[in-house]
Parts: C-alpha cells; sequence; structure tokens
C-alpha cells in the first residue's frame, strides 16, 4: 500500500525515512509483534491502551 504512494524508486523516500527517528520504514513484523504482546497471556492486565507502532514518529515532531 505504501509503494502505491510513494514508489520504492521516488526520491521523496529517503527524506520520509530520516524523518523517521529510528531511520528506517516500519515492516510487517513490526505489527505483529505489537498485536502477539497484546494477545499474550502476560499482557492480561493490560486494559483500553493504545500504542503507536510508529518508530517515533508520534513523537518525533516534538520541539524543544
Amino acid at each position: 500500500m505504501f509503494d502505491a504512494i510513494i514508489p520504492p524508486d521516488s526520491p521523496k523516500l529517503a527524506g520520509i525515512v530520516d524523518s523517521i527517528p529510528v531511520k528506517r520504514l516500519g515492516q510487517p513484523d513490526d505489527v505483529a509483534r505489537a498485536v502477539l504482546f497484546f494477545t499474550a497471556p502476560d499482557a492480561g492486565f493490560v486494559t483500553g491502551q493504545t500504542l503507536f507502532v510508529c518508530g517515533g514518529t508520534s513523537v518525533g515532531s516534538i520541539v524543544y
């Protein structure tokens, strides 16, 4: 889906990656690990939370 908007050969891609605090695009496994955490029995006390699987972009724009 991302590739349909920003093709892999787009010159914009490097700028996007550079703007992500972890300096890489997210992968399906990144989301899968978050899902595994919330579905694990050990996470049974965690309720009503939002987990941003975003490589830090949700806090990367904070300016001091």
